[in-house]
């Protein structure tokens, strides 16, 4: 998507040495854009942990080139396996609610495992990466398809005014690759010339609306709003939002979903108003294993400190300040669940279909059974296109 009128990726290969991986530092978004070169797997863990890069998409593209860098380092190590084994522990440790995470390495363990000599491991692995990439992006373009016919609707039955959207969290092109998935049909609806507007939840604690949302739509020339959180079900019912888009970290194949904090209240939100909730997705974040999402989702509770303290920019520099009571303590949930029965309808890369075992089956139809293959590894088959092009300086 673009930056200044430039196109970039979230995550890449440094054009000049590929044994360093490039990534947007999103800790300093809006007000700095800065760059960070990750050489290790310790570095990508700590990069994901900490949030540089956050967002399912993006956390398991960033997992995928995590584990091409312990290919690296496991070179130089007394046993390679347990080296490899040791990275994905460390790497899956770091966020445990988005399934994208332990998704995409699983998928590098057995792509490695297939390969003979270091060497051979070594360029499996970064294909592989590359690959994860790839698919994230170009899948996410197909949401967009599939999810702007729901937005050309909405502007013929306005007449051409403005089609209101709201969103919870950052589900953009931030959040992976490129693209998005919540704002791939905002992007693509824009791109076409339908008048469309974006309701911006900020999203506490972290504020990754107010921040990053907004920034990217802003870069991209989408019209929008930033509004407090708790603003979303004011706007319905007067009548000021014509549909909700949000994404997913994970969604059980039955149709549950979890999303960042708060999601759920906008569902409840939105049922009430009779405004339709749809929940945009590429099939990396279907947890294939899990069918009760209340009961069998991780829910990551993250430190106190993001509820007590926010960041801001004042006199040029980034500043952090207190906004609790000193003697208040602090729960700091990173997710909800949102039960399919409040989702209208589930924005894949493969079509539109409801939040519900049987519809989504007949997307994914090699999961009948049991099966744990996953959508992505049908990529041979099903054939990719041509890819968008990594940032370049």
């Amino acid at each position: 998507m673009n930056v200044r009128g430039q196109h970039y990726r979230t995550i890449w290969p440094n054009e000049t040495d590929s044994r360093v991986i490039q990534l947007i530092d999103q800790r300093f978004l809006p007000h700095r854009f800065v760059i960070e070169e990750v050489r290790t797997v310790g570095e990508m863990a700590s990069a994901i942990k900490e949030m540089h890069v956050r967002g399912a998409g993006l956390i398991g593209a960033a997992a995928g080139y995590g584990m091409y860098l312990a290919t690296l380092g496991a070179a130089s190590a007394s046993s390679f396996d347990d080296e490899l084994a040791d990275a994905a522990a460390q790497l899956k440790a770091t966020r445990p609610t988005a399934v994208n995470l332990a998704w995409a390495i699983e998928r590098q363990l057995k792509s490695i495992g297939a390969a003979q000599s270091v060497e051979e491991k070594q360029r499996t692995a970064f294909n592989t990466a590359q690959q994860i990439a790839d698919e994230d992006a170009e899948y996410c373009r197909r949401i967009g398809e599939h999810g702007v016919e729901l937005i050309r609707r909405l502007s013929k039955e306005k007449i051409g005014t403005p089609v209101n959207v709201l969103t919870h969290c950052n589900a953009g092109w931030l959040a992976f690759v490129d693209h998005g998935s919540a704002t791939s049909p905002i992007y693509a609806a824009h791109d076409e010339g339908i008048p469309i507007h974006v309701w911006v939840d900020e999203t506490r604690p972290r504020s990754q609306g107010s921040k990053l949302t907004a920034w990217e739509l802003g870069e991209h020339g989408v019209p929008h709003t930033v509004i407090a959180d708790n603003a979303g079900g004011h706007l319905m019912q007067h009548g000021k939002v014509d549909a909700v888009m949000v994404g997913t970290d994970r969604t059980t194949y039955t149709g549950d979903v979890a999303n960042k904090i708060g999601t759920y209240l906008k569902a409840l939100a939105a049922k009430d108003n009779g405004i339709p909730f749809y929940v945009a997705l590429p099939s990396s974040s279907f947890d294939w294993n899990i069918r009760d999402g209340l009961k069998e989702i991780p829910i990551e509770e993250r430190g106190s400190e993001e509820v007590n303290y926010a960041d801001g920019w004042h006199n040029g520099e980034q500043v952090e300040v207190r906004v609790t009571p000193q003697t208040s303590a602090a729960a700091n949930f990173g997710f909800d669940v949102t039960p399919r029965q409040l989702v209208t309808g589930l924005i894949t890369e493969r079509g539109i279909c409801e939040a519900n075992e049987e519809s989504i089956l007949q997307l994914f139809p090699e999961h009948r059974g049991g099966s744990t293959r996953n959508a992505a590894d049908e990529v041979g088959e099903a054939g990719l296109s041509e890819s968008r092009p990594t940032r370049r300086e």
